[in-house]
C-alpha cells in the first residue's frame, strides 16, 4: 500500500511539471512513511512513497525497473494472488529479484500488455512505462478500492493517489459548481467528477493508454448488471459462499508485517474476524466506542466476537473531548470536500490501530452486496402490496409533527416513516437518488449562490435502473455508486492518513461476482437482511448479534455541533462577513440552516452543516 503520482509532458511545456514531481510525491507521505523516490525520463516521471508490506526489503522499493530498464512501474495496493502468478511465470523462465507482488505485475505485463489484469486478485491503482515504446499504461481496481485521480489539458496529463499531489504540480486550479452541487446532496463527489474543475477521478475498472500526444480510456473490467443466474439451492449457496470467503480471508492475510482486524461488532466483521482467527492464534483485534453514551457506544459486542474468537482485542473507549482533539489532523487529511461524518471514527480508529499493527481486515462492502441497509429493507416493503404502505401514509402526518433526527430512536424513526412514504411515491431511478441524498437538488439550488445548469448527470449515474427488475439491480447500483464513490473513499483516506493498509475480503471480485448471481430471497426477505451471510455463519457467531438491530458507524453529531464544535461554527460556516466574502453559498440559506439545526425539529440539518463546514475547512487551506 503506497502513494503513487506523475507526469505525462505531451510537450517541453508540460515537461516544466516534472520539476514539481518531488514536491508531488512529498504530499502523499502519510501513505507511504518507510521509503519515497522519484524517476523521470525526459517527457515522463514517476514518483512513489512506500508503506512496507509484502517484501518489506530494499528489494521492494519503487518505481521499480526490469528487463535492463526497460518497464519502470509506480503500484498502491496489494495482489493476493502473486505467489502464483509468480509459479506460472518462473515456469516460463522468468527470473526475478524480488518478493514483491510489483515485480510480478510487472514481468506480467511484459508479456501479456494490459490483458495481465485479469489475472490480478487483489486492489491496485498503478502506473507502468515502457521505455522502448515510448507509452505509459495507467489503471484502477476493479471496485475502485484504491483510488486515482487525473489532470490532462494540451500540456500535461498528471495522476495520484490523492488531489493532493495533483495540486502540488502548481495548477491554476477553481471549483467545479457541478461537483459541488452533487455534494450539497449527497455529502460527497460521485467519480468521474470531483471537487477541482479539470481533475477528474478514474473510475473502477478502468484504464489509460498513452503515447505520444493520444490518451486512450477504456474499461478492462465490469461486473455485469444482470448475470447469469445461479442454479444453486440454497444450502449449496451457503457453502459455496463459506468457501469463497474463507479463501478470499485467507489470501488476504499474507504480509511481512503485524496484521489485525477491525471488530465493530456487527455481523460483517464478526464474520472476517471469525474465519480469520482460524489461521492464527495470533490475532489482534480493535474496535472503538464512546464513553458515557450507550446510543452509539457498541463496544460490547465486539467484545463478545473477540472473547468467542479468543483474539487479542483492544477496545479504545473515547470521550468527546479526545475526539474532538482529532479534528484539526483529521480535516488536514480530507483532500477533497468528503462529509460522511463517521470518516472521523475511522480516522481515530486506524490512527490507534496503527500503533499495533500495519495491515487490518475490515467487513466493508457486505452491506451493499447482500443488503445490508435499512433502504434495502424499506424498498423491499414498498414493493409489496401489503398494508405497511397505507399505514406509513396514514403515520405520516403524525410523524410530521414530531421532531425528527438521526439522534434518538422516537426521533429517528419519525424522520424514516416520512422519508419512507416519500421515497415509495417514486419510480425506480427517481427514489435511488432520493435514497441516497441527504438534501434535495432544490436545497442545493438554494444554497449555492451561482447555480449550476448544466447537464443533469444523474440520468447517467442511475442509467443501471432502466428497466428495473428487482432489489437485485438495487444493490448493483450500490455496488457501482455509493461503495467507491462514499465507503471505499472513506476508508482508504482515514486508513492511509496513518499509513494503515485496510483490506476488504467481502470485495474479492469473485466474492461480489458470485452474491450478485443470487437471486433475491437468498439476501433479503421481510425478516432478514444479508440472510446467506447471517445464515452461513450462525453457528459460529454470538447469539447475541442475531438479536440486536443493526446501526452504522454513527458519532453524535448534532449534539456536538451545537455543543464542543459552536465557537467553531461561529469562526467558520455562520460567519456572515466570511460567507459572503467566498461569493459561494447564499448567507440567507446558511442562516435558514443554522435556524433548524438548533431548533426542536432538526431533522437532517446536522448532516447539512458538517457537509457545509467541511467544505469550508477545505476551501480555507487550498484558496
Amino acid at each position: 500500500m503506497c502513494g503513487i503520482t506523475g507526469v505525462w509532458a505531451f510537450n517541453e511545456v508540460g515537461r516544466i511539471q516534472i520539476n514539481n514531481l518531488d514536491k508531488a510525491t512529498g504530499c502523499l507521505a502519510h501513505r507511504g512513511p518507510d521509503h519515497h523516490a522519484i524517476w523521470n525520463d525526459h517527457l515522463v516521471g514517476l514518483g512513489h512513497r512506500r508503506l512496507s508490506i509484502i517484501d518489506t526489503s530494499a528489494d521492494g522499493h519503487q518505481p521499480m525497473q526490469i528487463m535492463d530498464g526497460r518497464y519502470v512501474m509506480v503500484f498502491n495496493g496489494e495482489i493476493f494472488n502473486y505467489r502464483q502468478l509468480r509459479q506460472d511465470l518462473q515456469s516460463k523462465g522468468i527470473q526475478f529479484h524480488s518478493e514483491s507482488d510489483t515485480e510480478v505485475i510487472m514481468h506480467l505485463y511484459a508479456q501479456e500488455g494490459k490483458a495481465c489484469l485479469q489475472k490480478l486478485n487483489g486492489f491496485f491503482a498503478l502506473a507502468i512505462y515502457d521505455t522502448s515504446e515510448q507509452s505509459l499504461f495507467i489503471a484502477r481496481d476493479r471496485l475502485g478500492i484504491k483510488p486515482l485521480l487525473y489532470f490532462q489539458d494540451e500540456f500535461k496529463l498528471l495522476f495520484g493517489s490523492e488531489m493532493s499531489a495533483i495540486l502540488a504540480y502548481g495548477l491554476d486550479y477553481k471549483i467545479d459548481n457541478e461537483a459541488l452541487h452533487y455534494y450539497l446532496q449527497l455529502n460527497y463527489t460521485p467519480a468521474p467528477l470531483t471537487m477541482i474543475k479539470g481533475v477528474k477521478k478514474l473510475m473502477p475498472g478502468e484504464c489509460l493508454e498513452i503515447k505520444g500526444k493520444q490518451v486512450t480510456k477504456s474499461n478492462y473490467y465490469e461486473l455485469q448488471s444482470h448475470p447469469s443466474p445461479s442454479n444453486l439451492s440454497y444450502e449449496d449457496a451457503k457453502r459455496k459462499l463459506a468457501q469463497l470467503m474463507e479463501e478470499s480471508v485467507q489470501k488476504r492475510m499474507v504480509a511481512d508485517v503485524p496484521l489485525g482486524t477491525f471488530l465493530s461488532g456487527g455481523i460483517d466483521s464478526s464474520v472476517i474476524t471469525s474465519i480469520a482467527a482460524r489461521h492464527t492464534n495470533q490475532l489482534s483485534t480493535f474496535s472503538i466506542g464512546f464513553e458515557g453514551n450507550s446510543f452509539f457506544d457498541e463496544t460490547h459486542y465486539a467484545e463478545l466476537v473477540a472473547k468467542k474468537c479468543k483474539t487479542h482485542h483492544t477496545a479504545f473507549k473515547l470521550s468527546n473531548e479526545e475526539i474532538l482533539s482529532h479534528m484539526p489532523a483529521f480535516v488536514d487529511h480530507i483532500d477533497e470536500p468528503f462529509a460522511d461524518s463517521s470518516a472521523l471514527l475511522v480516522y481515530i480508529l486506524s490512527k490507534k490501530t496503527r500503533e499495533h499493527v500495519t495491515v487490518a481486515l475490515s467487513g466493508d462492502g457486505a452491506d451493499e452486496i447482500f443488503s445490508g441497509y435499512n433502504k434495502h429493507a424499506a424498498w423491499l416493503k414498498m414493493e409489496s402490496k401489503g398494508s405497511l404502505n397505507k399505514l406509513m401514509s396514514l403515520a405520516r402526518p403524525v410523524a410530521e409533527l414530531m421532531p425528527q433526527s438521526r439522534s434518538g430512536k422516537l426521533s429517528n424513526r419519525m424522520r424514516q416513516v416520512i422519508r419512507y412514504d416519500q421515497a415509495r411515491q417514486l419510480k425506480p431511478k427517481s427514489r435511488y437518488w432520493f435514497l441516497a441524498s441527504l438534501a434535495s437538488q432544490e436545497y442545493a439550488d438554494n444554497m449555492m449562490r451561482d447555480s449550476f445548469a448544466g447537464s443533469d448527470m444523474r440520468e447517467q449515474w442511475m442509467q443501471d435502473l432502466d428497466g428495473y427488475r428487482d432489489i437485485n439491480d438495487l444493490l448493483y447500483m450500490d455496488t457501482q455508486f455509493v461503495l467507491p464513490n462514499d465507503m471505499l473513499k472513506k476508508v482508504d483516506l482515514m486508513s492511509m492518513a496513518s499509513g494503515l493498509e485496510v483490506r476488504v475480503p467481502f470485495l474479492d471480485h469473485e466474492v461480489v461476482e458470485f452474491v450478485h448471481s443470487l437471486p433475491v430471497e437468498y439476501k433479503i426477505n421481510a425478516q432478514m437482511r444479508k440472510k446467506i451471510l447471517q445464515d452461513t455463519y450462525r453457528d459460529i457467531l454470538p447469539k447475541e448479534l442475531y438479536r440486536r438491530s443493526k446501526k452504522g458507524f454513527e458519532m453524535p453529531l448534532l449534539n456536538w455541533l451545537k455543543t464542543s464544535l459552536s465557537s467553531e461554527l461561529s469562526a467558520t460556516l455562520f460567519d456572515r462577513d466570511k460567507i459572503e466574502a467566498g461569493k459561494i453559498f447564499n448567507w440567507s440559506a446558511v442562516e435558514k440552516l443554522k435556524t433548524k439545526m438548533y431548533s426542536g425539529n432538526p431533522e437532517d440539518s446536522h448532516a447539512h452543516v458538517w457537509a457545509l463546514y467541511i467544505f469550508q475547512k477545505w476551501q480555507e487551506k487550498h484558496f
